[in-house]
């Protein structure tokens, strides 16, 4: 698979995570029984497997690598911080009001991760 098609099955991967992580949010705030269908729990584990694959797919391609590459590094980090939330947010928060901080946080991690990918800069805010 070229490097291009990897890159675009990774941003459509990464639409439909948060995506899929909005709309599981918004369920979970409004007490949604869907949170409890089957395909809730299982399409977003597969899709984030196929993004995850791609991205270790593109770096092995590009030989561009974690810890090697001070960007990939901030990407890594900050999609540790986005699960670490996430789960928070979806499963592990005891009230609403930690949940939804911990849906916000997840969020602004996420689109931490789009600006770096974007810019090649773990600070890219002052690009």
């Amino acid at each position: 698979m070229p490097y291009i098609a990897l890159k675009h099955l990774h941003m459509t991967c990464a639409t439909i995570s948060i995506s899929l992580f909005l709309l599981r949010g918004c369920w979970m705030l409004l007490d949604s029984p869907r949170l409890q269908q089957r395909w809730v729990k299982i399409v977003p584990h597969v899709n984030d497997t196929v993004l995850l694959a791609a991205a270790v797919a593109m770096a092995v391609w590009s030989h561009q690598y974690p810890f090697a590459m001070g960007w990939l590094t901030a990407k890594v980090l900050a999609l540790i911080v986005y699960i670490v939330l996430g789960t928070i947010a979806l499963k592990r928060g005891r009230t609403k009001t930690i949940r939804t901080w911990a849906m916000a946080g997840a969020v602004a991690a996420f689109a931490y991760i789009v600006m770096v990918a974007m810019t090649r800069s773990p600070m890219p805010f002052w690009i």
